[in-house]
C-alpha cells in the first residue's frame, strides 16, 4: 500500500473477484465483515471452513504473478454474538488471534477446529504448540498449514 495504494487496492480486489468470493460461495461461507484487507468469514462446517483456506491459499501460491500480496487465515470454532450484519464475541477474537499468528501464505487453526478436521485434512497440520494470545484468558493449542511445503 505505501508504495501503490491503487495499484495494490485493484490487485486485492481483482484476487477476491478472480479466487476469494468464488470459493467463499463454494465452500458455503457467508461474508460478516470487511476492514481494509481483511474478511471476516462464517461457515456452518468447520470442514469447509478450512477446505475454503486450503483452496485459496493453493490458488494464491500457485499463481504466477508479481503482485506481492501475501494473505493469512485464523480459524477457530466457538460461540458468537450476531447482532445485524456484524458478528462479535470471544470465538471471533481468537479467529483474529489466530490469523495474525499464521505464517506469510499460511493457516493457523484452533484445537477445536483440529478435532473437527480429523481423519479429514487434519494430516495437512502441525502442531505449533500452546500460544498465549492477547485478550484471550487462557493458552491455546495452534495447528499451522503451509502452501509450501518446505515451510510444512
Amino acid at each position: 500500500m505505501g508504495v501503490d495504494e491503487a495499484g495494490t487496492l485493484d490487485q486485492l480486489k481483482s484476487i477476491r473477484r478472480q479466487i476469494v468470493d468464488p470459493a467463499i460461495d463454494e465452500y458455503g461461507g457467508r461474508i460478516f465483515n470487511t476492514a481494509g484487507d481483511s474478511i471476516l468469514i462464517e461457515f456452518p462446517s468447520a470442514v469447509n471452513a478450512v477446505r475454503f483456506s486450503i483452496h485459496v491459499q493453493t490458488e494464491l501460491y500457485g499463481r504466477e504473478s508479481d503482485e506481492g500480496l501475501n494473505f493469512r487465515f485464523g480459524i477457530n470454532l466457538g460461540d458468537v454474538i450476531i447482532d445485524g450484519t456484524d458478528i462479535f464475541g470471544d470465538g471471533v477474537n481468537l479467529a483474529a488471534r489466530l490469523e495474525s499468528s499464521a505464517d506469510v501464505g499460511g493457516i493457523a487453526i484452533s484445537d477445536s477446529i483440529h478435532e473437527q478436521i480429523i481423519g479429514k485434512l487434519s494430516d495437512r497440520f502441525r502442531d505449533a504448540g500452546q500460544h498465549n494470545f492477547k485478550n484471550i484468558d487462557r493458552p491455546v493449542r495452534v495447528w499451522k498449514w503451509a502452501a509450501d511445503p518446505a515451510a510444512a
